[in-house]
């Protein structure tokens, strides 16, 4: 088993492989921190698929060479957790001096690039430094799907694989497989909102804004429905905040120029307070989709957190990392930014999920090779390995 570094966690490790935020119950010391649990998602899910006795994170906002050298005795290799680093404002701050002296392979779990709507993606040079250095010291590079993969290329980079995300994989599970139930069984729906999301990325905030209000809307007239949020603050503070900041929340989203005119009328304010969900655990979205019989909306990771858990899961894509994961593991989606009406009847189809189940299928097994390839010890196993487990009714951990 291995010894493990960690690379820009998300949130403090419990019961050995279980992430939650830091000092989760002290509610107030962040709650007016905005942090994605999505991220905590990923960071979480990357353990339970990794054998190890020791994990640790490793600092790259300093540089101490005596540190670095006692590191190196005392862990394998460093993992850099899924995230889109592969941007133009991704500030490494110490990495490449840290990577560079600490010498030990760095396993890049899944990472992924992030595309302005304008023009071709600019890296600085200590994004393209530091993303040769981690090709350099393993055999392969991990990334999400194919439009990260053409951007590594672009910079000579050509040792990549195409694993997807951790997340998918969470349950350890090779042979899971989305069966759609009749339509009109479905009771329960979750609907992952993200609210908060820049022009950089999304093409027009008016039609993204004002399609998510409606989406809200309609499913809540229909389904008794759950919001699920992964971070932003107003959201957060009416989920965990005192009576009087859930009232400072509300007023500031009603002053707030695009959510009082596209988003947060009176009848969506009324499912704020009602039916909104956010925890500092991951456990627990683990907990709340598993209730759900479909789960959809704009949250990358509150999606696939669905899926891995074997619940129905529709993309709302409308950026490049929606779209790179959609086509990644042939999610059913539907474009924020198409010229069309969204129909849950046009997607509710088990072809359209058969799809999913064999790219997943695929994956899992690129993944599991991936991890070998780069001599990583692992828990992931074959469809037959698991099949006899289950017969022994022995636990996986």
């Amino acid at each position: 088993m291995a010894r493990i570094l960690v690379m820009i966690p998300s949130g403090e490790v419990y019961g050995h492989n279980n992430v939650r935020w830091y000092e989760y119950r002290n509610v107030q010391k962040f709650i007016d921190h905005y942090h994605n649990i999505g991220d905590a998602f990923v960071f979480d899910s990357s353990l339970k698929l990794l054998n190890y006795t020791k994990v640790q994170t490793l600092e790259i906002a300093t540089f101490d060479p005596n540190e670095l050298d006692r590191l190196r005795e005392e862990f394998d290799y460093v993992v850099l957790r899924g995230s889109n680093y592969i941007n133009s404002e991704m500030d490494w701050r110490q990495s490449e001096q840290v990577l560079k002296r600490l010498g030990l392979p760095v396993l890049a779990f899944g990472i992924g690039a992030q595309a302005p709507t304008d023009g071709k993606i600019e890296l600085s040079e200590s994004t393209r430094n530091v993303l040769r250095l981690m090709a350099d010291s393993t055999q392969s590079i991990g990334v999400r799907g194919a439009y990260t993969a053409e951007v590594l290329h672009d910079i000579g980079i050509d040792n990549t694989r195409i694993i997807g995300c951790p997340t998918a994989f969470r349950k350890n599970d090779p042979d899971l497989k989305i069966v759609l139930p009749a339509l009109e069984t479905v009771k329960k729906v979750g609907i992952t909102i993200r609210r908060e999301v820049s022009p950089a990325y999304a093409k027009d905030i008016r039609q993204y804004l004002t399609l998510h209000r409606e989406l809200i809307k309609s499913f809540a007239s229909r389904f008794d429905t759950v919001l699920m949020a992964q971070g932003e603050r107003e959201e957060k503070k009416i989920v965990l905040g005192t009576p009087e900041q859930k009232e400072e929340a509300i007023a500031t989203l009603k002053a707030n120029a695009w959510a009082s005119e596209w988003y947060f009328d009176e009848q969506v304010e009324e499912l704020y307070r009602s039916r909104l969900f956010y925890s500092d655990v991951v456990a627990d979205y683990d907990d709340c989709v598993r209730g759900c019989d479909l789960v959809l909306g704009y949250r990358l990771h509150g999606n696939l957190m669905a899926l891995a858990n074997g619940v129905p899961a529709i993309y709302f894509t409308y950026d490049s990392r929606t779209r790179e994961f959609a086509d990644t593991f042939k999610i059913p989606s539907f474009d924020v930014f198409a010229e069309k009406v969204f129909r849950l009847g046009d997607l509710w189809d088990q072809s359209a999920f058969d799809a999913f189940n064999h790219a997943y299928a695929q994956t899992y097994a690129a993944m599991r090779e991936f991890l070998d390839e780069n001599n990583v010890d692992h828990v992931m196993h074959s469809p037959a390995t698991l099949e006899q487990i289950n017969d022994l009714k022995i636990a996986w951990r």
